[in-house]
């Protein structure tokens, strides 16, 4: 099965910026939505952010003004930019792309960010 490739994350105190990227393999022609997910210990994985092959974003009400997702389309490469980090973004990140023409959809293997209060 592939598996998008992710990196970044790690631990940062309150307030502070991190950042993510995640690449899909060499193969893979068109990814329509490239995302984050995310899950908290003990919760569901929720949607975080997603950006359309055109540029179109969308977020969780409680990253905007915080988060901002950007692309790479060439590279099939999507990047999230978390500023003023909160304990309740503390969660396993994954990536996310969907390809609408095959309805493929592919994730990463998950990466941790911690944010101390």
């Amino acid at each position: 099965q592939v598996q998008l490739v992710e990196s970044g994350g790690g631990l940062v105190q309150a307030g502070g910026s991190l950042g993510l990227s995640c690449a899909a393999p060499g193969g893979i022609s068109r990814l329509d939505f490239m995302g984050w997910y995310r899950q908290a210990q003990g919760k569901e994985r929720e949607f975080v952010a997603t950006m359309t092959i055109d540029g179109r974003a969308k977020y969780v009400a409680s990253v905007k003004g915080r988060f901002t997702i950007s692309r790479d389309n060439p590279r099939n490469t999507v990047y999230l930019q978390m500023n003023t980090l909160k304990p309740d973004d503390n969660a396993v990140y994954y990536c996310n792309a969907l390809s609408i023409w095959d309805g493929r959809e592919y994730w990463g293997q998950g990466t941790q960010v911690t944010v101390s209060s």
